[in-house]
């Protein structure tokens, strides 16, 4: 396999939106779907992987120009957060992720950028990696799936006359995990993982 790495174009767009959905199927943020590829209001390395003419893996790091503007760290200098990273199912195994991110890595560092952040749900084998390439996890919440009539009353009213939730997303950054874990159907632990850039 001939695998070469290269900036984003903007004709890009339609084969790097199928590359995200499918790497996304499989994982915690299956129904995490984009319709157009996100614009950052911050300069960004957004680098796509590709092979047989074929764009395999994508990861787009946005930049910040003041401490906090876009990373959770406030006190760690000039933060990259990695929005996206994905690689297409077919080309999992081959080291796409990592010579993705080692590519924005050297190019980030070009703009001054001292650390990264990523933000991932909880599927083990993408934990693992992160822990492989040497990021550290920081801290971490719960996304909550309120998709049943209960769990909505239990969670939710409201005041507009007419209006029914039929489902909603919520954040959880409470104590008590383990019983929101046993209440709702759907809930994934959120992690924040950063890398220092030496």
């Amino acid at each position: 396999m001939s695998l070469y790495i290269r900036n984003y174009k903007e004709t890009d767009e339609t084969e790097w939106l199928q590359c995200r959905v499918l790497s996304f199927l499989d994982t915690a943020y299956f129904d995490n779907v984009l319709r157009v590829k996100e614009k950052y209001k911050n300069s960004a390395v957004e680098l796509v992987a590709v092979a047989d003419k074929q764009i395999v893996g994508l990861i787009d790091v946005e930049c910040v120009s003041q401490t906090g503007a876009v990373c959770s760290n406030l006190e760690s200098g000039f933060g990259g957060a990695i929005w996206n990273l994905a690689v297409h199912p077919d080309f999992r195994r081959k080291g796409i992720a990592t010579q993705l991110l080692c590519e924005a890595e050297k190019r980030v560092r070009k703009l001054g950028i001292t650390y990264l952040e990523a933000w991932t749900r909880d599927d083990d084998w993408v934990n693992k990696w992160y822990l492989k390439n040497n990021f550290k996890a920081m801290i971490s919440y719960l996304h909550v799936f309120l998709e049943t009539s209960a769990e909505i009353k239990k969670a939710i009213s409201t005041s507009v006359q007419y209006l029914q939730p039929i489902q909603a997303f919520a954040h959880y950054t409470g104590p008590e995990k383990e019983k929101v874990v046993s209440e709702y159907n759907r809930v994934h632990e959120c992690y924040c993982y950063q890398k220092e850039l030496l």
